[in-house]
């Protein structure tokens, strides 16, 4: 959980430590709970937006700071739900004793070190990377300059996708640019200004009091940025993490299921609040 706020690909990939196959593909399924680098932009921008205000000082970096930490506490809590869930239904077995052996110290070898870093985990987490994001940023460009009638395609499939998204108390655009950004979490809020501004290349995310005033615009609410940052927090793996986890785990089913448990689990809680949002007339 520790490596995946970094990248969940290398939370996956340090889930090797683990000696028990049934409690390394539990960790293996649960990683994409804790919230990885990609993700604590929107996470961060949303709060700053919508909860904490532009205002500078102590007390607001305490404020989001502590909302910030209650999101990642939510995670894990859905992480240790989820394994007890697994473990006891379709991965079902003996728990086993944690045991951490302590190699003995050496002296680090400064240019081995730093070899190993660059070829067995830069590169080959940047490699599956590139291989995903050269032609998704390609279907992105072509979705947002390929006109039919007045709108470009990414209007119509933001369109088609409104009415389902409604009901996880986001809109069109904010699900098809969780969608669109599957290669990487970083794109998401990037593609949500490219649909709003409907311009035909991702841009520059403006001041944060311009960006909230765009929003707000477009019919966002509390309830939406609670629903946006609930669904970010709980949806699919990038691309490279599902890449990492198809070769860590060796079977495809693995691989659908740790894209389907977050992405259920985040659906269910967005509609749940939202629905609940609603009968309480704040949305």
């Amino acid at each position: 959980m520790c490596m995946g706020f970094g990248c969940n690909a290398a939370g996956i990939v340090g889930c090797r430590i683990i000696d028990s196959p049934r409690e390394r593909l539990i960790a293996i399924l649960t990683n994409n709970f804790v919230p990885c680098n990609g993700r604590f932009p929107t996470l961060i921008a949303i709060l700053t937006m919508f909860f904490v205000g532009g205002a500078a000082g102590f007390f607001p970096s305490l404020l989001s700071a502590a909302l910030l930490t209650m999101v990642i506490v939510f995670g894990v809590l859905m992480t240790l739900l989820v394994s007890r869930v697994l473990s006891g239904t379709i991965l079902k077995g003996v728990p086993t004793s944690f045991t951490l052996e302590l190699p003995p110290y050496r002296t680090p070898q400064i240019g081995k070190v730093i070899v190993r870093s660059i070829f067995d985990r830069t590169l080959f987490v940047l490699g599956r990377a590139v291989a995903v994001a050269a032609p998704a940023g390609l279907v992105i460009w072509l979705l947002a300059n390929i006109t039919v009638g007045d709108a470009s395609l990414l209007t119509h499939c933001a369109g088609f996708l409104d009415p389902f998204a409604r009901l996880l108390g986001l809109d069109g655009v904010i699900l098809l640019a969780f969608i669109l950004g599957f290669p990487a979490n970083e794109i998401v809020m990037p593609l949500i200004l490219m649909c709003y501004l409907s311009s035909g290349t991702l841009t520059d995310i403006p001041s944060l009091a311009e960006f909230h005033a765009l929003l707000v615009a477009h019919g966002w609410t509390a309830v939406t940025a609670i629903c946006t940052m609930l669904f970010s927090l709980m949806h699919w793996p990038c691309s490279t993490t599902c890449l990492t986890i198809h070769k860590e785990a060796g079977a495809f089913k693995w691989t659908f299921a740790s894209f389907a448990i977050p992405t259920l689990c985040g659906m269910v809680i967005c509609f749940l609040f939202a629905t609940g949002a609603r009968l309480l007339e704040f949305a």
